[in-house]
């Protein structure tokens, strides 16, 4: 499995849409995947071998973090459906977080949009 760390870049948008947008009480942070303890937890029984390793994985976009998070807002379901649950100043401070947060981990500096965004790398044989 490929899972976002909860301290990588994506694992941060998350927290800024769960501030914004709650998930429904009793579920688990989708990032608690990308989290080498939790993992391992999960994976205590039935497990004969378990690696785990961070990489990254590069966002390269050819416009602003603005019209980046504009992109996602349009054709990425989760952004989406995230951005509906809001009222009007709940989307526009939404928008803002994610500019914001884009434009913190952007390391082009040609007015285009380069995030480095980590991911743990999970390989689990069975028992």
């Amino acid at each position: 499995m490929a899972n976002w760390t909860p301290e990588g870049f994506v694992g941060k948008s998350f927290q800024v849409i769960a501030e914004m947008v709650p998930p429904p009480a009793g579920l688990p942070a989708p990032a608690l995947w990308g989290n080498e303890p939790t993992v391992r937890q999960r994976f205590a029984r039935g497990i004969l071998k378990l690696s785990l390793s961070r990489h990254k994985a590069v966002f390269d976009y050819p416009f602003s973090p603005k019209e980046v998070v504009d992109f996602f807002r349009q054709y990425f379901g989760p952004i989406q459906a995230a951005f509906s649950r809001l009222y009007k100043e709940g989307q526009s401070e939404l928008a803002s977080r994610l500019e914001s947060l884009w434009a913190e981990h952007n390391t082009a500096a040609d007015g285009s949009t380069r995030i480095e965004a980590e991911y743990l790398d999970v390989r689990a044989i069975r028992s």
